[in-house]
């Protein structure tokens, strides 16, 4: 959602740990997408957000050589 192809209007919260933007762009995102449930991200917090991004960020190393 924050990364991608025409997706610029969204930012990250920090201190709410939430995704935001103002309600339009919600509204355009949401009735573009397949699976509609896409609104419930509106108001939900990911407190391990930075937990888990140090975990699975790209730049982590994996056995693949």
């Amino acid at each position: 959602m924050l990364s991608g192809k025409d997706n610029s209007d969204f930012g990250w919260d920090e201190y709410r740990q939430l995704v935001v933007a103002e309600d339009a762009v919600w509204n355009s995102y949401i009735s573009i997408r397949i699976i509609s449930e896409a609104g419930q991200f509106r108001h939900c917090s990911f407190p391990y957000y930075d937990q888990l991004t140090t975990i699975y960020a790209k730049d982590r190393a994996t056995r693949n050589a």
